[in-house]
């Protein structure tokens, strides 16, 4: 990968509404995607065992641009090729990774499980 994503980092929030954000440093995006889909799936399953009431959460990757000093949203755009978020790039660069977020969630349900693309 480019040395422009050199420093990455899942940034998690498990309830919206809450200034409390979590970070965790990781080395690929691979390895990012994989965390995001771990917590959001957990999070799933603590809702279905009712182990916390409902929940709306959002987390994304980033990476730390050294011109700008800041953290920036993570995109890929080499090779001719663009993609806006790492679901975009992992169902085109690396469909064997759906595979690990289908295993995870095999195992929680989403019946009373509200997402933005099932909201009407």
């Amino acid at each position: 990968m480019v040395e422009r994503f050199s420093k990455l980092r899942v940034w998690w929030n498990p309830q919206l509404g809450s200034s409390h954000t979590f970070y965790i440093p990781v080395s690929t995006p691979e390895e990012g995607y994989k965390i995001m889909n771990t917590l959001a799936y957990y999070d799933c399953f603590l809702e279905n065992n009712n182990v916390r009431g409902d929940y709306a959460n959002a987390g994304g990757l980033q990476y730390f641009d050294f011109e700008e000093d800041d953290w920036l949203d993570w995109y890929y755009d080499f090779d001719d090729k663009y993609y806006n978020s790492i679901d975009e790039y992992v169902e085109e660069e690396r469909p064997d990774l759906l595979m690990f977020s289908k295993n995870l969630a095999g195992q929680v349900s989403f019946d009373h499980t509200y997402t933005y693309e099932n909201k009407e």
